[in-house]
């Protein structure tokens, strides 16, 4: 799980990863569909599962809290969101199972799952800077 963002230098801890597993999937939504988008659901109908969008088919907030990138896609959620995860490096992964009703590979028997772990003290310092709203 070695999947720093291109744009990081390479000391930076990223605060999103993705399995090769989940970057395998993203590449094929992405050549169905063109440039995705990630956005880290907050509970409601998905749970909190990792939502996969077309590009234009979310709108990201201006609020929203961009992480990094995961197989070029960008990765948002929001600012309560972020308060929640602020201390843990997401691993966007895939598990069988139905996605998220408007996530992208939602009906492929196959869905996006966010796990995560703590960061060390020694890694707080050296974490990928947070960006606010859509990327483009």
């Amino acid at each position: 799980m070695d999947m720093m963002t291109k744009d990081a230098p390479a000391d930076t801890v990223p605060r999103v990863l993705a399995t090769p597993a989940a970057l395998e999937l993203i590449a094929t939504l992405t050549a169905e569909h063109g440039p995705v988008l990630f956005h880290q659901s907050g509970g409601c109908c998905d749970g909190s599962s990792p939502m996969c969008y077309a590009k234009g088919d979310y709108i990201v907030g201006d609020e929203d809290v961009r992480l990094g990138a995961i197989g070029g896609a960008p990765f948002y959620m929001s600012p309560s969101q972020f308060a929640y995860w602020q201390h843990t490096q997401l691993i966007i992964d895939v598990v069988p199972g139905r996605g998220g009703m408007f996530s992208l590979e939602n009906g492929r028997d196959q869905r996006f799952l966010t796990r995560s772990r703590l960061f060390g003290d020694e890694e707080t310092e050296r974490l990928t800077p947070i960006g606010r709203g859509p990327a483009d």
